[in-house]
């Protein structure tokens, strides 16, 4: 494809071709894999099955990355966590999966965040000791991977003055300096998903946003179109079940022991200028951190908590002020100017889909410790279902999903190709440096940047930024209702671009991009 030409043919995701894939797949014929849930895991199974050759219709009852795919600390982790817990297999697994985002697969929407964690008064001697060997320890795992020394750079000591020039906003005193490391930084979690849905729309998936499993069967599924209210079957020789939280709502004997991680949003003056990211370590923990991650947007993410959840799996999951006011407290405790409630200008949760292995209910650990391996079950009557994991690893679970469902429903196909197989947009660095496009755009788009900018260069109305202060320009809007399958302004506002994650900044945004979806729905686009 050219870098200034329309999207390659059978990327784009729309309206129109929403309303031919739905009628295709609800026609009778039987296709060969169905794959419910469109998160990271969901389309990364419908592009793995869609690669082998196979017949493939996804589906979920929202949007692309509706779910947990979009509530994310925006990471692709090394795995340093799990092998500070004895877990090295994932551990390894982590390192591997993120050295093929960033150098083979989507290198666009990856690269490398750089991390100090400040030795303060808080953090003892021995405790930076264990931290520092632990650094060590996941640059070992970089190499064990195979991720080059140029997309990771190594760790290292930092002086009390290198560390304030990192992290202006850190208290002075006690401060007797702090250890720099490396991981991978995703542009937008929502955004890998939808080049997952589009790299798998390219290769003959059928991706179907807005349409609900009713009942699920290892022979397939009863739909509703939620746009419209009708009802129809898709039939398929093997069902795979990637519904994350929900996936016990459709497959008896699945039990879910979600996990809330909750962010704040602030903005980006209340910390001033940040060149890497915080590891702020959590008091009484010996391997948890509070992160602190700019963004490029004018904003910062502090993130995370790891608390159960009780009760029903909400669609959008609330904030409690518990989860904000202990991110504020452990926030506080290295910066200069402590920030305030009246700061957090947004938050968000996700919820991780653990799968509960505790012999009766409430006899599990912590969700801190449950371990984040991932689980492929397969039910009595053949439905596949994967959970558990992580973001990161959201390629090896959708491949040995779909390997758990050939074998369960007897089919063949060829080898898995997705760890070399790249992402709608994906290049080479030196490619994706040569484009004529803002940078920004190249690190959201990647090579289709370009086309992007002309629709910005070619109307000056979608040249201009829909909100004021923020980057989101309304040729970003036009671009994901073209080609990226947004079908409203939600999908817009929440999930093609981030500007929803800011309660005020959406409702200020609202009427502008209404106004874009509706003039571009009634030209057909």
């Amino acid at each position: 494809m050219s870098p200034t030409s329309s999207p390659a043919a059978g990327t784009s995701l729309s309206a129109a071709r929403r309303v031919r894939d739905l009628a295709e797949a609800t026609d009778g014929r039987v296709v060969d894999v169905l794959v419910v849930g469109l998160g990271a895991t969901g389309a990364g199974a419908a592009l793995d099955a869609a690669a082998r050759g196979l017949d493939v219709v996804a589906v979920d009852a929202h949007d692309l990355a509706f779910g947990t795919s979009r509530w994310s600390s925006k990471l692709i982790h090394g795995g340093l966590r799990y092998l500070a817990s004895g877990q090295l297999d994932v551990a390894h697994e982590s390192a591997v999966e993120r050295g093929v985002l960033m150098e083979r697969t989507a290198p666009h929407l990856v690269r490398a965040q750089p991390f100090v964690l400040p030795l303060t008064t808080l953090v003892s001697r021995g405790q930076a000791g264990l931290a520092w060997a632990g650094l060590r320890a996941g640059d070992g795992l970089r190499l064990t991977a195979r991720t080059a020394r140029a997309t990771l750079p190594a760790p290292r000591r930092l002086t009390a003055v290198e560390t304030r020039h990192m992290a202006p906003a850190l208290r002075t005193d006690g401060l007797r300096g702090g250890l720099l490391s490396w991981d991978g930084k995703l542009t937008d979690d929502a955004r890998l998903v939808t080049a997952l849905a589009r790299t798998a729309a390219a290769r003959g998936a059928r991706v179907l946003t807005r349409v609900r499993a009713v009942e699920l069967t290892a022979s397939g599924a009863r739909i509703r179109d939620e746009l419209t209210g009708e009802e129809g079957e898709i039939r398929a020789r093997a069902v795979i079940n990637a519904s994350g939280v929900w996936a016990g709502d459709l497959v008896d004997g699945i039990r879910i022991r979600p996990s809330r991680g909750t962010h704040l949003v602030l903005r980006s003056e209340h910390l001033g200028p940040l060149p890497a990211g915080l590891h702020v370590p959590i008091p009484g923990e010996t391997n948890r951190f509070v992160l602190v991650l700019p963004q490029d947007d004018g904003r910062v993410y502090v993130g995370l908590t790891d608390e159960p959840l009780d009760g029903p799996v909400p669609d959008v999951p609330e904030v409690p002020e518990t989860d904000i006011g202990f991110l504020l407290d452990v926030l506080g405790s290295v910066l200069d100017a402590p920030v305030g409630r009246d700061d957090v200008v947004g938050a968000f949760a996700g919820l991780r889909p653990l799968l509960d292995t505790s012999a009766t209910p409430g006899t599990a650990a912590r969700t801190a410790d449950i371990s984040r391996r991932h689980a492929v079950l397969t039910s009595p009557d053949g439905v596949v279902s994967v959970v558990g994991g992580k973001l990161t690893t959201y390629r090896r679970m959708a491949e040995h999903a779909v390997n758990a469902a050939l074998a369960a429903r007897g089919l063949s196909a060829g080898p898995c190709p997705t760890p070399t197989l790249p992402l709608v947009g994906a290049a080479a660095p030196r490619t994706l440096a040569d484009l004529r496009a803002p940078r920004r755009l190249v690190q959201r788009y990647g090579t289709e940047a370009p086309a992007v900018h002309a629709l910005a260069l070619g109307d000056r109305r979608l040249g201009e930024p829909v909100l004021p202060g923020h980057p989101v320009t309304g040729a970003e809007l036009l671009w994901g209702l073209r080609h990226e399958g947004a079908l409203d302004e939600a999908d817009l506002l929440d999930r093609r671009t981030r500007i929803g994650l800011v309660p005020a900044d959406r409702a200020e945004a609202l009427d502008a991009v209404r106004g874009l979806v509706g003039e571009a729905l009634a030209l057909g686009n």
